[in-house]
């Protein structure tokens, strides 16, 4: 299971509005140049977070980019599984196969990604912000790169 750029970068958006900087709300211009990202790309995975309601963006002087509710209630398969639109990992009918009608990997693979989301469903968006996680963020806040840590 690979997850897209979009989902990706939606899910860092989501890590680092966790610890609000110190000067206010995060705007994307800040997230992209902290991401090295660009900016374009950075908007479109705003506001589709926002239309999904889960951050807020506030327009205007002391404006900028939130939460809509506390990391707790974000679960990251929730978060993944609407992202990522739901498709299937193999689709057997876009170009016929002629095994679909005596084969099981379509099957398999369904429940190895239906058990991928429930995985991801334990951990909420407080559980993967939590200490080196959480004090790079704030690094990242400062301006500043994490120093890179052992895996």
């Amino acid at each position: 299971m690979q997850i897209t750029r979009f989902t990706d970068l939606s899910l860092r958006v989501l890590m680092y509005l966790t610890v609000p900087p110190t000067g206010g709300p995060a705007t994307i211009d800040e997230i992209a140049t902290r991401f090295d990202v660009s900016r374009h790309h950075l908007a479109k995975v705003v506001h589709r977070l926002g239309q999904l309601g889960w951050i807020v963006a506030t327009r205007g002087k002391g404006g900028g980019l939130t939460l809509a509710r506390p990391a707790e209630h974000y679960r990251l398969g929730e978060v993944v599984r609407e992202l990522e639109g739901g498709e299937a990992v193999i689709d057997c009918t876009s170009q016929p196969c002629v095994l679909l009608h005596g084969c099981n990997v379509r099957v398999a693979l369904s429940d190895a990604q239906q058990a991928f989301y429930e995985r991801l469903d334990t951990y909420t968006l407080a559980d993967v912000v939590r200490q080196q996680t959480r004090a790079s963020i704030i690094e990242l806040h400062r301006g500043r790169r994490p120093a890179p840590t052992a895996a």
